[in-house]
């Protein structure tokens, strides 16, 4: 891959959890810890895990909407984490997102008209009737009729929503934009229209996307590359297509058997993980998911699995293929 329009590096975020009338440290969370993710510009980048496991902190960390721990994160060639708010504005003109949630993310006191142009307004691209032209344009580009400009949101279905939510994350021409599981929300009738709008989106616009989703079928149809992460960490990270054909690790592969098949004359073997997710405030010591491994053996309660290079831009984090060279950074 070229040199990658982003590149994280050693990302943590942390969270101290207090108890007590005096706040007394409990302990932390460790909701992202020591990931590296690079996108390249037009490439997509898909995340999955289970709820909790840090995606939508990491997507938010990465924008600098939670301010990480530590780690770097270089956006062209820049590294956001030495600069501040001020520096940062006109680069977030070039990183957006679209929330998980049409309807607590758009102001309902604000028209649509309003809510589209808002950061046009902010970072002075445009005012008055170029201001309103470009609205209306992106509303066109959505699908929506022109007379949307003057309504409220409450007025939309989900889907209409979620259309103004591109649109709004589109008007200053991002780069980057981080879609935090922006089907979640949606009946599946409407799921497949917005995903190929974001998809046709990419191609006219030349975008990249950090796509966060919880579907994996979706994920697959969009991504380039699909990183798998658990309890704040990336376990294995591929080509959408080499993942999904040969997974590595355990819990990669837990997850695949889990999507449902149209034929049942190919039905998959699924893989069952037994307990809970652990908690982040006090995970186990070694590997992380070794309490729900069926394949753990001594040395997974004893130490952390590096990410190991198992093939061409394949990475797992799992001792049984440790016979492979560990990674190396990039």
């Amino acid at each position: 891959m070229s040199e990658p329009l982003l590149q994280v590096r050693d990302l943590a975020v942390h969270f101290p959890v207090q108890s007590g009338v005096w706040g007394r440290l409990r302990g932390t969370v460790k909701a992202v810890d020591q990931v590296d993710l690079d996108i390249g510009r037009g490439e997509t980048l898909g995340l999955v895990g289970e709820s909790g496991c840090g995606k939508s902190t990491l997507g938010r960390a990465i924008l600098k909407l939670i301010p990480p721990t530590a780690g770097t994160i270089r956006f062209d060639r820049q590294d956001l984490t030495r600069l501040s708010q001020r520096q940062l504005r006109p680069i977030r003109r070039r990183m957006q997102i679209i929330f998980q949630d049409p309807y607590a993310s758009l102001n309902p006191r604000m028209t649509v008209g309003q809510i589209i142009g808002e950061a046009l307004v902010i970072h002075r691209l445009a005012s008055g009737f170029e201001l309103r032209g470009r609205v209306l344009a992106l509303l066109d580009k959505m699908g929506l009729p022109r007379d949307s400009e003057k309504r409220y949101p409450h007025e939309f279905s989900g889907g209409q929503r979620q259309r103004i939510g591109i649109a709004r994350s589109l008007a200053v021409n991002p780069e980057l934009i981080v879609a935090d599981e922006p089907i979640s929300a949606l009946d599946v009738s409407i799921q497949a229209q917005i995903v190929n709008l974001l998809v046709d989106l990419q191609r006219e616009l030349h975008l990249s996307y950090l796509f966060i989703a919880h579907d994996l079928r979706i994920v697959e149809y969009v991504s380039n590359r699909v990183a798998v992460m658990y309890l704040g960490k990336i376990v294995e990270l591929a080509d959408a297509k080499q993942l999904y054909r040969a997974p590595k690790h355990p819990y990669t592969q837990a997850l695949l058997s889990a999507i449902p098949v149209a034929d049942p004359a190919h039905r998959r073997q699924r893989i069952v993980l037994g307990g809970e997710v652990p908690s982040p405030i006090n995970p186990p010591a070694g590997c992380a998911f070794h309490p729900r491994c069926p394949y753990a053996f001594d040395r997974c309660r004893q130490e952390t699995p590096p990410l190991y290079q198992v093939g061409p831009g394949h990475v797992a984090a799992c001792f049984l293929v440790s016979e492979a060279a560990p990674k190396t950074a990039g």
